[in-house]
């Protein structure tokens, strides 16, 4: 197997969206371990070992898709020269490929981590090639926000590879159930619905000016099929449910004084964000005319200011977890970015 072929068969794994949601992962160890008594030598050893089986299970489902998007990926500018479209790889050697790393990847959290962790991985594979791939993303508009589900498991999958002696019940259904969702923290689960409730508006302001070729291979996406006004109102209901959710991060630590400084900060920074972020969804102006490559530069920010909203809620978590200098640090580092942000802009 010659380079090319190599470098072929690892761009089916989309490299820089599996990279970013191990990114995820990775903050929810280290957030797990700062909380438990600080970051050690373990920690490094559980980061590697998320590392691996995340990229193993989640690019293993890219390459599923992959297979299956094989029909319409040629006929859309932004796909069009992926491995199988070009030829450079074959449908049915990409589906191997795909189906022997995301099962390798389990059986790596199953072996190295733990079955919670293995279950979990398995269940954002099956959900993203099953659910969304198979079966929402060319029947419903909504496709991106059940579909979200997937893309939300990280956090959940690195926190409980950081957790010792978990396992699943198998005294009963329901101990098997709650084996699985309990984690110990509410943490896990604050992650989960973040990037749930950040997946659909961040998509649908690119969609506002890229979704034209969807909707010529039969892919619906909420500006075609609903219109970008319906699409604003929903983008500004998921921006105000990011500012309630916004509430409830700094109880997701666990034990916090209300009245501590740290508490403060952390909550006045988190909810500062969420409305920061919700203002560019509020500024995007959908009569606004496109440049010469269609882009609408008010949704092009909103879309650029979301991946920073996400970026930078994580990193406070992170500091949060570390303190109250950390604390302060996540604050001072979050104006800093936000007033860089807003005066390129505004310029």
């Amino acid at each position: 197997m010659n380079s090319e072929t190599i470098a072929d068969y690892f761009s089916l794994t989309k490299p820089r969206v599996v990279i970013l949601l191990q990114i995820t992962a990775l903050c929810a160890v280290v957030v797990h371990d700062s909380l438990e008594g600080g970051l050690s030598e373990g920690s490094a050893e559980t980061m590697l070992i998320v590392l691996i089986g995340g990229y193993l299970t989640a690019g293993g489902a890219n390459a599923i898709n992959m297979w299956y998007d094989r029909d319409i990926d040629p006929m859309m500018k932004r796909t069009e020269n992926r491995a199988i479209p070009k030829g450079r790889v074959s449908a049915d050697s990409a589906l191997f490929f795909g189906i022997s790393i995301a099962s390798l990847g389990v059986a790596w959290f199953y072996f190295m981590s733990n079955e919670v962790a293995a279950f979990w991985s398995a269940f954002s594979i099956l959900f993203y090639v099953l659910i969304y791939s198979m079966w929402l993303k060319r029947s419903t508009p909504q496709n991106i926000v059940i579909g979200g589900i997937a893309g939300s498991t990280p956090p959940v999958i690195g926190w409980a590879a950081s957790v010792e002696d978990l396992s699943i019940s198998d005294n009963s259904i329901k101990a098997s159930i709650e084996s699985i969702f309990d984690l110990g923290s509410h943490m896990p689960w604050f992650m989960f619905i973040l990037i749930f409730l950040w997946t659909p508006p961040h998509f649908w302001a690119l969609a506002l000016y890229k979704s034209k070729e969807y909707a010529e291979v039969g892919v619906p996406m909420l500006p075609n099929v609903k219109g970008p006004e319906r699409t604003i109102i929903e983008m500004k209901v998921y921006s105000i449910l990011l500012i309630l959710l916004s509430f409830f991060a700094p109880l997701s630590f666990g034990e916090i004084e209300l009245n501590d400084r740290g508490y403060n900060v952390l909550s006045w920074t988190i909810l500062g964000l969420s409305i920061w972020y919700a203002s560019t969804v509020w500024r995007i102006d959908v009569s606004e005319i496109p440049d010469d490559t269609g882009r609408i530069a008010s949704a092009a920010n909103s879309f650029f200011v979301s991946m920073l909203y996400l970026a930078l809620m994580f990193v406070v978590l992170v500091t949060g977890s570390l303190g109250q200098v950390g604390t302060g640090f996540g604050a001072i580092v979050c104006l800093a970015l936000i007033s860089r942000t807003e005066f390129k802009v505004s310029s």
